[in-house]
């Protein structure tokens, strides 16, 4: 029985993240599997919205080991990463068992039991790779439990068609609310709220170049311009095809910040009221580590202290993919393999010192 034996590492979640740490750990002598909450194979990807394509093309967005199939598109589509994520997992047979909900992680003297909805399992060490998209994130604003319209976090929203000739409020300056303002205000009225005026990068930098300030700065020398860095900062709007359509329709203008809700709608800060049939947020996500709480401390976001990738507080535990705090650019299809490769050296030092191992990894 796979319940029966402690293995050398468990990893938590079946995404992109753990089958980047999958990848490197296939080349050791370590023991592993990889338990997935998720009834089929994808990670996160097949509940995100029906439109979501990824921010560079197919060969700038590959995990280890493979590069992602060419896309017909400028940038691959949702059904395209899902096929790929999928034939990764076959192609490099890797130990995925699913679905197993892991409620809770215990440490039990040299080892640690994880507690899943049908049976325990037992490891050595423990990498974390389950990411963001369970803890979608809703801002406390006043008021919010007495608005008598729909509200919806960017976690669920699947389509624009279900917001046909409503008026619909866009919460968030990221990437998520200008696309979804995008495709909803093609069906809809929207208005589109935010924080601070949100910022664009220039239309030929996409996903590749934020990857790799390097060429940033390449890009901006060649076109004659002093090099900026905070034109190219990972939370600014990549300028794909359908925030292009939306700028042609002059709808990528933000009101600005709305301070509480009303029955019927919001109230903004210059104290008028406006009335909302919807509320789509797209306000980000916290980090989905509550299953870490019984071994490990976290802040109000699930946010844990680590060196790298490793657990300050717990030794054996490291934690992979949940975005600049565990590796630049580890939330991402091709930022995660330098992530998962340096912590399967760690562990493999920290559980048995083969240096022969590292030199090859």
């Amino acid at each position: 029985m796979l319940e029966d034996k402690i293995y050398d590492v468990i990893i938590i979640g079946g995404g992109q993240s753990a089958l980047a740490c999958g990848y490197y750990l296939r080349r050791t002598n370590l023991e592993y599997v990889i338990l997935d909450n998720q009834v089929s194979c994808g990670g996160a990807w097949p509940h995100a919205w029906d439109s979501l394509t990824l921010f560079s093309p197919a060969e700038h967005s590959s995990l280890p080991g493979w590069l992602m199939p060419k896309s017909e598109h400028e940038f691959p589509t949702k059904t395209e990463v899902i096929d790929y994520v999928c034939q990764y997992e076959k192609r490099y047979k890797l130990p995925v068992e699913r679905p197993f909900q892991v409620k809770e992680v215990k440490k039990e003297a040299s080892y640690f039991t994880i507690i899943t909805d049908k049976s325990n399992f037992y490891s050595k060490t423990i990498i974390s790779a389950t990411g963001t998209f369970g803890t979608p994130f809703i801002p406390n604003v006043p008021g919010r439990e007495i608005f008598k319209g729909t509200q919806l976090h960017s976690a669920y929203y699947q389509k624009p068609e279900g917001f046909t000739d409503q008026k619909v409020l866009i919460v968030g300056e990221g990437n998520s609310g200008a696309q979804i303002l995008a495709e909803v205000s093609k069906v809809a009225d929207t208005v589109w709220t935010t924080r601070k005026t949100p910022e664009f990068l220039p239309d030929d930098v996409d996903g590749r170049v934020l990857f790799d300030q390097a060429s940033a700065k390449y890009y901006a020398e060649k076109k004659g311009e002093k090099f900026d860095a905070s034109k190219y900062n990972l939370g600014n709007i990549v300028m794909v095809p359908s925030v292009k359509e939306a700028r042609k329709r002059d709808v990528l203008h933000s009101k600005g910040q709305f301070k509480a809700f009303t029955e019927s709608g919001v109230l903004w800060v210059n104290g008028k009221e406006e009335s909302f049939d919807a509320v789509i947020w797209c306000t980000g996500f916290g980090f989905a580590t509550d299953h870490l709480k019984k071994i490990i401390s976290t802040d109000e976001r699930g946010k844990i202290k680590t060196k790298g990738t490793r657990s300050v507080e717990e030794e054996n535990l490291w934690l992979v993919g949940y975005g600049g705090w565990t590796g630049f650019a580890s939330a991402t299809l091709i930022g995660v393999g330098r992530s998962a490769r340096a912590t399967i050296k760690e562990i493999q030092t920290t559980l048995d010192g083969n240096e022969n191992y590292q030199a090859n990894l």
